[in-house]
């Protein structure tokens, strides 16, 4: 009986974390791995990292990692530290994934859920984290490296999570839905400015409802990205629920989701926008102006929000309270390919 279970799926095997163990199976064959120590340790991340398997847990809050060799005795070998990567409770909100050889992580530093950040935590280039001032009290639900094959300095990767409202006007909802995103190729800033921070973070709210009643859902609950070959067909779908207990689905556009960031104003900035534009891919954040720095600093929030592509109306509205989706593509007896949506209510 498991109070946490994580999931990960590669070369047809999947790999299930849970307490002090790790359980890797397929249709025909299953292994249990011991990852434990002397403390209660709860696997919270399992990601392939570079040339190996990293498990990370809790570890009696004292979050560490553990490399997993794939030969006949199953090692497990002790890696690092692993506070930024596993929360140090399973209760708290945390994600990961492995962007082209780095390690990304969200995860709280303390016990207390504090500088719950989203991170570059391992890999071959600077690790990053999140100026301060840029989130409000956030949860976390997904992040996902959009691949340009023809353009691969412009990838993204892009951030799904919602935050605390900053507007406290009592007719407010307390919490709104964002979509943020970071350049792959981003290193911070330079001594002067920045460092170690992302140089390319900008974030805009995610819009799921009736527009022209002003009825919206507003907690998004769960994202599942359908990728495609030429990233711009790329589509989120995006599982929302709303105060008077509805359910709904919104899809949406990676393509039109990143027009608005190239094209919106700066919530709270009203001078001239600097060249280069601020959250731009450029080959050097380190030589990034003051004056774009800025803007990217104080500034990150777009003034336009993130429509679906069906912009009257949710794609799908339901009583369940659903909280968890997936996306699969199946092909029907007419032989075209059609996309079926996996819902879930987590109980």
């Amino acid at each position: 009986n498991q109070t946490h279970t994580v999931f990960f799926y590669k070369d047809q095997y999947l790999y299930v974390g849970g307490m002090d163990f790790v359980i890797k199976l397929n249709t025909n064959d299953f292994h249990v791995i011991k990852v434990s120590g002397p403390c209660k340790n709860v696997i919270t991340v399992i990601e392939e990292f570079q040339d190996r398997l990293l498990v990370c847990g809790t570890n009696g809050h004292k979050p560490w990692c553990w490399d997993l060799v794939s030969n006949l005795t199953y090692e497990v070998l002790p890696s690092d530290n692993g506070i930024g990567i596993s929360p140090l409770d399973y209760t708290q909100n945390s994600l990961s994934l492995t962007v082209d050889g780095d390690l990304y992580a969200a995860a709280p530093l303390d016990i207390e859920g504090n500088s719950l950040h989203f991170r570059r935590k391992r890999g071959k280039r600077p690790h990053l984290w999140m100026y301060d001032r840029w989130l409000s009290e956030p949860t976390f639900i997904s992040a996902s490296w959009v691949k340009r094959r023809d353009d691969p300095e412009n990838e993204k990767i892009y951030i799904f999570f919602r935050e605390k409202n900053s507007n406290h006007n009592p007719d407010a909802e307390p919490w709104i839905s964002r979509v943020a995103r970071v350049c792959k190729n981003d290193e911070g800033g330079s001594k002067r400015f920045l460092q170690n921070m992302w140089t390319s973070f900008l974030k805009a709210r995610l819009v799921c409802g009736f527009p022209e009643e002003s009825l919206y859902f507003n907690r998004l609950q769960d994202i599942y990205v359908m990728h495609a070959d030429d990233w711009q067909n790329t589509r989120v779908y995006g599982i929302f629920t709303s105060s008077w207990n509805s359910t709904a689905v919104c899809i949406y556009s990676i393509e039109a989701i990143e027009k608005l960031f190239e094209s919106s104003l700066f919530r709270g900035f009203n001078k001239e926008i600097p060249t280069p534009r601020p959250g731009t891919c450029v080959p050097n954040s380190k030589v990034i102006s003051f004056d774009t720095l800025n803007v990217v600093r104080d500034h990150p929030e777009m003034v336009n929000w993130v429509h679906p592509l069906h912009y009257k109306a949710p794609f799908y509205v339901s009583n369940y309270n659903y909280t968890k989706i997936a996306v699969d593509q199946v092909k029907a007896a007419d032989g075209q390919l059609y996309n079926v949506l996996l819902l879930a209510t987590g109980r």
